[in-house]
């Protein structure tokens, strides 16, 4: 599930810090499954860092206010 900026955009900061907690998770256990050959999709891992990105970056524009 690839999230929009906009998406990302609408959330508070604190919900913002949950999601990127909920995403690193995400990433760990991809990283894993990927190391064991049980992953399916590997394309999974670059957009699960795509949200990531875009979830660290809105997080700066909004410190930066």
């Amino acid at each position: 599930m690839k999230m929009k900026a906009i998406e990302i955009r609408k959330l508070s900061t604190a919900e913002l810090e949950t999601k990127l907690a909920d995403l690193k998770k995400d990433l760990f256990n991809l990283r894993l499954q990927h190391a064991t050959n049980q992953l399916e999709n590997p394309v999974r891992i670059a957009e699960v860092k795509k949200d990531i990105a875009r979830v660290k970056t809105i997080l700066r524009e909004q410190q930066g206010r």
